[in-house]
């Protein structure tokens, strides 16, 4: 049973937040009928009451007392109640200040004129900005609702990159990127399926993951091994490891296994899919007689949060010189940090780990996610330098069991030479 401060603190924000909304919401309908009033009111409490609970229920009991998906799904609804009151509490707020602004002004004038000896009135919030704010919360809650029914809904995006370096051989490699996969965060096995046929469905020459394959224990994968080990390309699956890979979030031992065990498990997990795990090293691959490098390193992060397991002077030892090469590393922000100063030039870096945070807008000319105010480099293609950074927007989700406005990513990358005289 965990009760710290931190989560008795967050009950009482909770409460207090419940209490707030509820009287802007008393407002609305203060000029409706008792029978009305009383029926908002039990409505209101109810809800508020039952996500309490919940709350308590998620946090006091051990995630094997019920199921992954009804977990997963009642921390998701509660977490959207709590965004959506949020929302209506700052439009309640900004009316709260509009009438202590006009209050104090009230006051200060009735003080100043001598005559003027009535009490001051009492100032009334605006149906207006009341009715703004329940209808932005509202808006709030419909969208996180509805991205619930979008977090299988694979989308494909496709990019042509050019290189001058890149052999003839290699002109129109079509890479598969995904990234991302938290296999311990499905609940619907024929949707994965689905997603994964519309990878093979690319014919992609060579397939890269760049990390997170699971949440936290490799024993997440055990459903699903038959559905990953369909994906296939003639060049081979090339794969490297994401920060949840590690265990680093779970406590240990779970049922007997160590964090040291699950890693390894984890890593013949890769074999048994049939995929190139790279953990700091370096693979050459070979079309005619040209070569190019596939370099892998564990997680890397400059984010001081995230223990640093890459490696990349050991992943380039002994890597000959070649006239192009894509690293795979889980964390953009390994970029640049480390990368783009390097003093062997990698041309293409495939990195994964935002999820462009699952929740955001792209649109022609326009693109935001919370998310970019820790990393400047969350999704798409970045080029600085002539090397080039595609962050992939994750094929799985965590937390959040779906996704608005950022939808789950297959990425297919075509690599061109570029010619002498080509713009």
């Amino acid at each position: 049973m965990r009760t710290p401060i931190g989560f008795i603190l967050l009950l009482v924000f909770i409460a207090s937040l419940d209490y707030y909304v509820f009287q802007g919401v008393k407002h609305l309908v203060h000029t409706h009928e008792a029978k009305t009033r009383s029926m908002v009111q039990i409505l209101y409490w109810g809800v508020s009451l039952l996500t309490l609970g919940s709350i308590l229920f998620l946090a006091l009991t051990e995630p094997s007392f019920s199921s992954n998906v009804f977990r997963q799904y009642v921390g998701a609804v509660v977490f959207g109640l709590v965004i959506c009151k949020l929302v209506m509490a700052l439009f309640f707020l900004t009316d709260d200040l509009r009438r202590f602004i006009y209050w104090s002004f009230k006051t200060v004038s009735a003080k100043s004129n001598i005559q003027s000896a009535q009490p001051t009135e009492t100032i009334t919030r605006s149906a207006f900005i009341s009715w703004l704010g329940f209808s932005a919360g509202s808006l709030v809650l419909g969208s996180y609702l509805f991205g619930m029914s979008n977090k299988y809904n694979y989308n494909i995006i496709r990019k042509s990159l050019s290189f001058t370096g890149l052999p003839d051989a290699f002109d129109g490699l079509r890479i598969v990127h995904i990234s991302d996969i938290h296999a311990g965060s499905f609940t619907d096995k024929q949707a994965v399926i689905r997603g994964v046929k519309r990878i093979a469905d690319l014919k992609p020459d060579i397939v890269f993951f760049t990390g997170d394959l699971v949440n936290n224990r490799a024993d997440e994968m055990q459903a699903y091994m038959d559905v990953f080990s369909m994906i296939k390309a003639p060049y081979g699956v090339y794969s490297v490891l994401g920060n949840h890979d590690y265990g680093d979030y779970v406590a240990w031992p779970h049922q007997g296994i160590s964090k040291e065990v699950n890693l390894e498990q984890l890593k013949a997990i890769h074999a048994e899919l049939g995929w190139n795990l790279l953990l700091n090293e370096h693979r050459i691959i070979r079309i005619d007689n040209a070569n190019i490098g596939i370099v892998g390193v564990e997680n890397w992060s400059s984010k001081g949060r995230f223990p640093k397991y890459g490696d990349l002077s050991k992943a380039l030892q002994g890597l000959p010189p070649l006239p192009f090469t894509i690293l795979l590393s889980h964390d953009p922000s390994h970029w640049d940090a480390q990368v783009l100063d390097h003093s062997t030039h990698i041309d293409l870096t495939l990195s994964g780990h935002t999820h462009g945070m699952q929740f955001g807008v792209e649109i022609p000319g326009f693109r935001w996610s919370p998310v970019q105010y820790m990393y400047p480099r969350w999704a798409g293609v970045y080029e600085e330098n002539k090397r080039y950074l595609y962050v992939n927007r994750g094929f799985g989700f965590l937390g959040y069991p779906g996704r608005v406005g950022i939808l789950p990513e297959i990425t297919l990358l075509e690599l061109r030479k570029t010619r002498a005289g080509s713009a």
